[in-house]
């Protein structure tokens, strides 16, 4: 009885040893996990909102831009992504799951009992390069999750400077008010008097300027709103949670890299094209897996016979034919194509991002020339305007009426000031995102990629 007993604890404790194995891990993979969990740890500090900045009405766009990135759902899933993608690696890489099996004769009775253990087992490097494509795919992955965080920086950008253009274009459309209350003031005073056959004229221009002001900043105030919860959602703040201080910062030019730099920062660090870079290391391990398609697989295991006396044990292997070349050579073809499309695919984006970035510079260069234009000429010529306007009203030989307009055309190149300056930022924030430069220094980025303090 002992003998017969023997054979089926073996079973037994080679299957619950089994259950605990662990094989080596791939080249790559134990880096991947620890970056994968160091970011983690960055990004879900405490699982929850007291690990978010505290942003006021006064903090900088830094600290606009890293609570969104902390916050925004966008990142969450595309980590959870990368971690998902990560611990993948151990699956592609561990030996299939062992068999238990279970054979008998039944007649009358029992005849024979026979429980087993199968093994199987793949060819040569079969499982190495399933490892490295899935190694690879963490790494697209991991990308992907760079560009997410890139992605929500810059809208968060956008939508600040929308804000702050928005306010600021109020404070310059309601200093229009008192500008025009004075230009009507005018206009009716000499109407009154009777100076001029051209009074009423002015009267109902200033009127309608003044309508159209007021038609402005209600347009504005809407905007404003609309704004408000663009910005909101940029930080994924959901639309019912209460507002919280909005930013008051007026915009400010950005200094940018010399183009140079820019073109370099770009071909090193831009992140969809670094996906794109790691989509080719995929392909390649796709094409090993492929071209292994024809190494046989085999199964090996054993059996015994407890009703068998002496006890009789039954030695079971099994091997697959990878006969159909056919569909081996078919299987490489494609692998090969996929290839060929991401190294295609990775030389149309660098084609594209010369494009952006020299169309994001033109955009700079062309607002510069503007803010240059209005800072140097426009506005320094309305202000000589206004200073000899207001000298010839004292000394009578000019109508004041020319005062108020000069302020009013000067307040209307201003608005051209920000509005330029506006679009000069947006191009600089996508330049930014070319560059990988657009999240602020501590944002919860993979050791390599966190953009420089």
């Amino acid at each position: 009885m002992y003998r017969r007993r023997f054979p089926a604890t073996v079973l037994i404790v080679i299957a619950s040893g089994l259950a605990g194995c662990t094989s080596l891990p791939a080249p790559g993979e134990k880096s991947a996990r620890i970056e994968v969990h160091a970011t983690g740890a960055a990004l879900f500090a405490h699982k929850g909102r007291p690990a978010l900045p505290q942003v006021r009405a006064d903090s900088p766009v830094e600290e606009f831009i890293r609570y969104a990135v902390l916050n925004h759902p966008a990142v969450a899933a595309a980590y959870y992504d990368w971690r998902a993608s990560v611990e993948s690696i151990a699956p592609a890489r561990a030996l299939p799951d062992p068999k238990f099996t279970f054979e008998a004769d039944i007649a009358d009775t029992l005849m024979t009992f026979m429980p087993g253990l199968m093994f199987d087992f793949m060819g040569a490097g079969k499982r190495a390069a399933m490892a490295q494509e899935a190694t690879a795919n963490a790494s697209v992955t991991r990308r992907a999750y760079i560009s997410a965080v890139l992605n929500t920086a810059a809208l968060a950008r956008k939508a600040w400077i929308e804000l702050a253009f928005v306010e600021d274009a109020v404070r310059l459309r309601e200093k229009s008010v008192p500008t025009l209350a004075q230009s009507l003031e005018i206009a009716n005073t000499a109407y009154t008097t009777g100076r001029g056959m051209g009074t009423l004229a002015d009267q109902v221009r200033v009127v309608n300027e003044i309508a159209k002001v007021r038609n402005d900043l209600a347009s504005l105030a809407d905007r404003r709103t609309a704004v408000r919860a663009r910005f909101k959602s940029a930080l994924g703040v959901s639309p019912n949670d209460p507002d919280f201080a909005w930013p008051q910062a007026s915009l400010t030019p950005t200094v940018l890299p010399s183009e140079e730099e820019l073109w370099q920062r770009a071909s090193n660090a831009n992140a969809e094209l670094g996906r794109m870079r790691a989509m080719v290391e995929m392909s390649v391990a796709g094409m090993q897996i492929a071209r292994m398609a024809g190494r046989p697989d085999f199964t090996l295991g054993a059996m015994a016979d407890f009703k068998a006396d002496p006890l009789m044990i039954r030695p079971t292997a099994s091997l697959s034919l990878p006969i159909w070349r056919e569909k081996i050579n078919a299987n490489i073809a494609a692998a090969e194509a996929r290839h060929d499309a991401s190294v295609a695919r990775v030389s149309a984006e660098q084609l594209n991002l010369a494009a952006e970035l020299a169309q994001m510079i033109y955009m700079v260069r062309e607002s510069d020339r503007m803010i240059a234009y209005i800072d140097q000429t426009a506005l320094p010529n309305f202000d000589r305007a206004i200073a000899t306007a207001e000298a010839a009203y004292q000394s009578g030989m000019s109508n004041p009426g020319m005062i108020p307009e000069t302020q009013l055309m000067a307040l209307a190149m201003r608005l051209e000031r920000i509005t330029a300056l506006r679009d000069r930022e947006t191009a600089v924030t996508e330049l930014m995102l070319m560059t990988a430069d657009v999240a602020p220094a501590g944002a919860p980025l993979p050791s390599g990629a966190a953009p420089k303090s």
